[in-house]
């Protein structure tokens, strides 16, 4: 009972040293990844950091428990040999010999698995950090028709990672036959050196032996799983110690005090040259001297890749050679070119973990001209946004973020272009109200290609190739820059030459502090738990049975070898119980020799080392098989799967189970399935030899495994929900990482680590709880099995004893005693292994609810495929479009009607969050309509498959997405074109210089998220892509928001020239850009209000295209004025 005691406390112990070691662990990555390296980025992806979270903390926190197997297996062992030795003397040495050979041959295998565990995690890495690539830009696979192509690069690093798997399998279970083998071969030579050395062999030695075998068999049977657990925690280990010894941004070249307001300089530049890569040739600035005082307004401006962002990166401290000085003073606030928006509700974005003010939140509201776009919203402030605001329009996601800033009431205001994805209107009340309004005794540095606000500004800097040409005013610089008058007069052009006289004011929208308050008043709402896009994760509830094991085993013949594995055990098993009966039976009968015997028992023990290598091949088969069906089936579904899946499933909930649970998948689920059902079967037959020989002892027997059976039930039920509950946790820990990857800059801008990384802590606490539970339920449930095994077995012990004499063979009770022994080590044995198999079949239930997602249309519909140039004159007529995301949810677009003629140019406008981009959706059909329907040249669009849909429309979207690789992977990913043809759209494009300069040309590298090249620069790439397919049908949406007006003005008339005779659809918030366009299509509220030609609806009265081109006038006009 003491040593059931001690015992399961060691075990317990060892496991919450394990649980320990991986949250803390997880809590060091976290931290890390928030001060990690613009070039540490490049080295270490957002999928890999997933998975040394969710993989490689796993194997360490599984480590402590083995490590401790070594030791404890050692001292089983020297006291087994003892025991041994007072049965059979000197012959002990040959077992002693038989494990040494043993460990020695392991050796190399063991060199080699951990040689090919290392490849196979960086395999991993490789799959993992395509896959997050893919799931996070899924919407621009679907557009571009690429989702074939992006699935084929996944599953060709898949298959590079089967490789490996296989090979780490392979040496697992050529290290499985060497050690269960040792005790095979080890008793056989032993009994032989007895019978040379002249050792008497009788029952009580032989039995003696073999039961004191049978005792250490097990903790033999565990080094392959020790050892490969060493690899494994090994090679995780390594793997995060480098990621946590990558270099950080440290800031040291920027000097900052966080209490500037007594001080009259907010920045102070000056620097020879800075550069984000100390190799690099070129620096990014040059000769950057910038003085900024405390309440001055700093615009920002210049082409495309002129460095403004890398210079509010500077003031941040982001940029990590700086050959200068940089000094900083005052609390920041810094709103991001591409927006980062939280999972959470907008109440909870915009506070950003400062306390509720109701008086400035609502003040907040009202300068960020939300208000009216939180009273559509279901629940006002409290509906949750989906991840990085899939739910909300581009413009309403920078109004956020802009709240965000406000809210945190800085000292200094870094404003990176935040008005180029909201409308004319929208940006005129911005600049007003929170520019010139709220900020006005702030700080504030704004880039921006709207040259209409700069005469406001205190200093306008104009970049270009990384240096300041001028800093002065607007005044200033329209007499002295060339570079300024030409920015300036590119804009005049693109405003367009009828000019209106009678230009209506932008007026603030006059919203009354009562209409306010009504968006936020919670009681108005009810629960807003109901139809929130993020839903709470769906998990298994309850008993489910053999289900999983069913749908494991279902993939790829998995019975078959299941079977097959089982049967080999089985033929293992009984080759044992045969072993043994031939001692038992013939140990004492004078008419067989003992050569005779010794060398029967040794063929049998050959033949079964025979049958456990096949035992080990077809677990290694199944295992790749199951894991290679599943990872198929799972992939496929995802590519498959609608954009509303997307929309609502945060990016962690799918990466934990393609990163953790698939690789208990791939790992460990075959090898434990087969040594539970093993470990089950050797436990029976124990059961089975006891009764057969002392059939008394069938009345200790049954009640103990009535007992067993009992507790088991009692235990499975919780373990489960515990493994279930703990799943899900495990997704928020993973979404919560993603998330602060991604905004890392925002995060540290804000100053903000502390308090995410509290919540990280929090996650893992949240995580870790059922694991603790899990494992404690564990050891509780052994505990109580080993007490009943040792009761039962004293009870045996007992029993035999009281036999009376002769009533059984000597050997016979010899070999029941030695079954009878062993019995509680192979039910602990059985035991542990059927929780472990429990836990481990959660991953299957995981992974299952992601392989069946309810699917988008066919690809192709082979019987209705469209003719090879559909669409050949691209005509597109709209017929009452009604739309909703959600069966119950509003319509977003209510009854649309109208018609694009071929080749016209068709301008769509609207205030931010009409509906323009769901319309585009719908096009695409990312979004199927609920009522009404496309026909695009006399074909119903909903009748032919997505691929063909899809591959025959161009578009440039409104979020500019580069993928790894390089710039002609980025272009041409399906290698359809050649490198002329690429440099000939790079110069249409104004990139050809850019990409000239780089060493590599087009073999340049692009890394995720394309964060190496300027975000003007990417939707410039993405133009690209459109010149290059040339499609009869071009989509902008919003296409030419980050770029500068003289760009703008250059592309707008490339794409006129070379989709002259092609229908262009252009989604624009800039009313220049859709000024000379055949007809305008208005929307509001989802409604069509207008379509008629521009010059037309300008001239209409009432017309809400003509109100919105008088506001941009307005501003064009008091810009005009300024100037003269």
């Amino acid at each position: 009972m003491l040593r059931i005691i001690i015992g399961e406390q060691w075990f317990f112990r060892t496991r919450l040293i394990g649980l320990q070691v991986r949250s803390l662990l997880s809590a060091a990555i976290y931290q890390k990844q928030l001060r990690l390296s613009n070039a540490a980025k490049a080295s270490h992806s957002s999928g890999q950091i997933m998975n040394y979270v969710t993989v490689d903390t796993y194997r360490i926190g599984e480590f402590p428990y083995w490590l401790h197997q070594v030791w404890s297996t050692s001292l089983q062992m020297c006291l087994a040999i003892l025991i041994v030795y007072y049965s059979v003397g000197l012959a002990t040495v040959v077992p002693l010999l038989a494990i040494l050979l043993t460990v020695l041959v392991n050796s190399p295998l063991g060199k080699l698995q951990l040689k090919y565990q290392i490849k196979l995690m960086a395999a991993q890495d490789r799959k993992l950090k395509a896959f997050t690539e893919s799931l996070i830009n899924m919407k621009i696979l679907k557009l571009y028709a690429w989702e074939t192509h992006f699935k084929n690069v996944i599953e060709g690093l898949r298959k590079e990672e089967s490789q490996w798997l296989s090979a780490v399998l392979m040496k697992r279970a050529q290290k499985l036959v060497l050690f269960w083998s040792c005790p095979v071969l080890g008793s056989a030579a032993t009994f032989w050196a007895c019978y040379f050395l002249g050792i008497p062999l009788t029952a009580s030695s032989v039995f003696t032996f073999l039961a004191s075998l049978r005792i250490v068999q097990e903790p033999i049977r565990l080094i392959p799983e020790v050892v490969s657990a060493f690899i494994e925690a090994k090679v995780s280990l390594t793997r995060i110690v480098k990621f946590l010894e990558a270099p950080e941004v440290d800031g040291r070249h920027v000097k900052k005090m966080f209490d500037g307001k007594e001080l009259e300089e907010s920045i102070f530049i000056k620097a020879d040259r800075i550069s984000w890569d100390n190799n690099s040739t070129r620096a990014t600035l040059r000769n950057i001297n910038l003085v900024v005082k405390h309440g001055e307004k700093v615009a920002i401006c210049g082409e495309v890749g002129s460095g403004k962002s890398t210079l509010l990166a500077v003031i941040l401290g982001e940029v990590p050679h700086v050959d200068g000085k940089v000094q900083a003073y005052g609390k920041m606030a810094y709103v991001s070119q591409a927006a980062w928006i939280q999972t959470g509700t907008i109440q909870e974005n915009i506070l950003f973990g400062s306390a509720m003010d109701p008086y400035r939140y609502r003040e907040v509201i009202e300068k960020c001209s939300l208000v009216k776009d939180l009273e559509m919203l279901p629940f006002g402030d409290l509906t949750e946004i989906g991840e990085r605001g899939v739910n909300l329009s581009g413009g309403q996601k920078q109004r956020v973020q802009l709240a965000r800033a406000l809210y945190q009431d800085a000292d200094v205001y870094l404003l990176d272009d935040p008005f180029s994805a909201v409308d004319a209107h929208t940006a005129a009340s911005l600049f007003n109200e929170y520019v010139m309004g709220a900020l006005s005794s702030k700080t504030v540095i704004l880039v921006t290609h709207q040259v209409d606000f700069l005469p406001a500004f205190d200093s306008v800097l104009l970049m270009s190739e990384g240096e300041i040409l001028q800093a002065a005013t607007y005044d200033q610089l329209m007499h002295s820059s060339q570079e300024f008058w030409d920015l300036v007069e590119a804009h005049k052009g693109t405003a367009g030459s009828e000019r209106q006289q009678d230009h209506a004011s932008s007026q603030k929208p006059n919203t009354s502090k009562q209409e306010i308050q009504t968006i936020y008043t919670k009681e108005e709402f009810g629960e807003t738990s109901g139809d929130q896009l993020i839903k709470k994760e769906e998990r298994e509830t309850g008993d489910t049975g053999f289900k999983p094991y069913i749908q494991y085993l279902k993939h790829s013949k998995g019975f078959l070898y299941f079977s097959l594995s089982t049967m080999f055990h089985l033929i293992f098993t009984v080759g044992q119980l045969i072993q043994s009966y031939w001692l038992a039976a013939d140990i004492q009968n004078p008419s067989v020799s003992k050569p005779k015997l010794l060398t029967v028992y040794t063929v049998i023990g050959f033949s079964m080392i025979i049958f456990l290598f096949f035992r080990s091949i077809f677990i290694v088969v199944l295992g790749l098989r199951a894991s290679e069906s599943i990872f198929s089936t799972l992939l496929s579904s995802l590519f498959q799967a609608p954009m509303f899946f997307y929309d609502s499933t945060p990016l962690g909930r799918i990466l934990s189970r393609v990163s953790s649970d698939l690789s208990v998948v791939d790992l460990d689920l075959a090898f434990k399935l087969t040594f539970a059902v093993g470990a089950a079967v050797t436990t029976y037959s124990s059961f089975g030899v006891v009764a057969i020989f002392a059939w008394q002892l069938l009345f200790v027997v049954v009640p103990t495994i009535y007992l067993t059976t009992l507790i088991q039930s009692y235990y499975f039920a919780s373990a489960k929900e515990l493994m279930r509950i703990s799943g899900t946790t495990k997704s928020l820990v993973a979404s919560h990482l993603a998330e602060s990857v991604a905004g890392a800059m925002t995060i540290r801008a804000f100053r903000e680590e502390d308090r995410l990384f509290s919540k990280n802590l929090d996650l893992i606490d949240t995580n870790a709880s059922p694991l603790f539970h899990n494992f404690t339920a564990n050891e509780w449930y052994i505990q109580r099995l080993e007490i009943i095994s040792a009761i039962a077995l004293s009870s045996a012990a007992l029993a035999l004893t009281l036999l009376p004499e002769g009533a059984s063979k000597s050997g016979f009770v010899g070999m029941a005693l030695s079954y009878g022994l062993s019995l509680n080590v192979f039910l602990v044995f059985t035991v542990q292994n059927q929780c472990s198999l429990a836990n481990m079949i959660i991953s299957v239930e995981r992974l299952e609810q992601y392989m069946h997602i309810p699917s988008e249309a066919p690809e192709v519909i082979e019987h209705n495929r469209p003719p090879p140039n559909w669409p050949a004159i691209g005509e597109v007529e709209i017929c009452d479009l009604k739309v909703r995301y959600q069966p119950n949810s509003p319509l977003v677009l209510q009854g649309i009607s109208c018609k694009f003629e071929g080749g016209q140019k068709i301008g769509i406008v609207g205030r931010t969050g009409s509906g323009k981009t769901t319309l585009i959706s719908t096009l695409f059909r990312l979004v199927e309509p609920t009522e009404g329907h496309i026909i695009i040249d006399g074909l119903n669009i909903s009748t032919i498959g997505l691929y063909d849909l899809r591959s025959r429309l161009g578009i440039i979207p409104q979020e500019p997405t580069l993928f790894s690789g390089s710039v002609r992977y980025n272009l041409d990913p399906l290698s359809r074109h050649t490198d002329h043809e690429i440099w000939e759209v790079l110069g249409k494009c104004q990139l050809r210089g850019a990409v000239e300069e780089k060493d590599e040309g087009l073999d340049s590298l692009v890394v995720q998220d394309g964060s190496n090249w300027s975000m003007g620069q990417r939707q410039l790439f993405c133009l690209a892509r459109a010149l290059l397919k040339k499609s009869r049908i071009l989509v902008l949406d919003e296409a030419t928001a980050s770029i500068d007006n003289a760009t703008d003005s250059i592309l707008q008339k490339t794409i006129r020239t070379e989709f002259a005779d092609c229908t262009v659809i252009t989604v624009a918030h800039r009313i220049p850009t859709v000024m000379d366009c055949t007809m305008v299509l208005t929307i509001s509220d989802g409604k069509l209000v207008e379509y008629d030609e521009a010059s037309k609806l300008i001239n209409k009265e009432g017309s809400l295209f003509g109100q919105l081109v008088h506001e941009y006038w307005s501003r064009a006009s008091n810009f005009t004025a300024c100037g003269d």
